[in-house]
């Protein structure tokens, strides 16, 4: 057996953070839409959210230390989460661009009020988790924000919105498979 080496040269290509960008791209992931709500509401695109216990129910979401989101979060305590369906690209982009910030963000955004968290949760979505602030872990530039389940509801048969090398596309289900759902 080798010995561990702990004080290795970083790889070169890791320091191309274009080159990382481009290879993490290679993942395909959903697209959600993660909200805070109260006086002034905020939601944000997200690809980087995922189940982590069926016992205590968990996900998580990662979230830039820089972003506007990341102090809402935290400020709120509770955040909700919306699995956007094939057909909502132009939400995506909306709330991954320059937009207003606070109640007028989502004027143009038909919204479903969390009866537990409070945030906005986009009507027409797969899938809305609502949840309450967990746990908060260092990832880096971001932060891991891990949220224990207070409610869901989803549609198995939606088409849903992935992104993949920096394009949004869909992932279609046939017949059998929404009918196994």
């Amino acid at each position: 057996m080798t010995e561990l080496q702990t004080e290795r040269e970083p790889v070169p290509q890791v320091q191309d953070t274009a080159l990382l960008r481009r290879t993490f791209g290679s993942f395909a992931t959903g697209v959600t839409v993660v909200t805070t709500g109260g006086d002034e509401p905020h939601g944000m695109t997200a690809n980087s959210f995922t189940a982590v216990s069926l016992e205590p129910p968990l996900v998580l979401v990662c979230v830039d230390r820089n972003a506007n989101m990341h102090s809402a979060m935290v400020r709120a305590g509770t955040f909700g989460v919306s699995v956007l369906s094939a057909g909502q690209e132009k939400v995506a982009r909306h709330f991954a661009g320059r937009r207003p910030i606070g109640v007028a963000e989502f004027a143009d955004t038909d919204c479903l009020r969390g009866a537990w968290c409070d945030a906005p949760l986009i009507a027409g979505a797969a899938a809305h988790f609502e949840c309450e602030l967990w746990r908060t872990y260092d990832g880096g530039d971001h932060s891991i924000f891990v949220g224990r389940l207070l409610s869901m509801a989803g549609r198995s048969d939606e088409d849903v919105l992935v992104f993949l090398r920096g394009r949004f596309g869909r992932i279609e289900c046939d017949a059998a498979d929404r009918r196994a759902a």
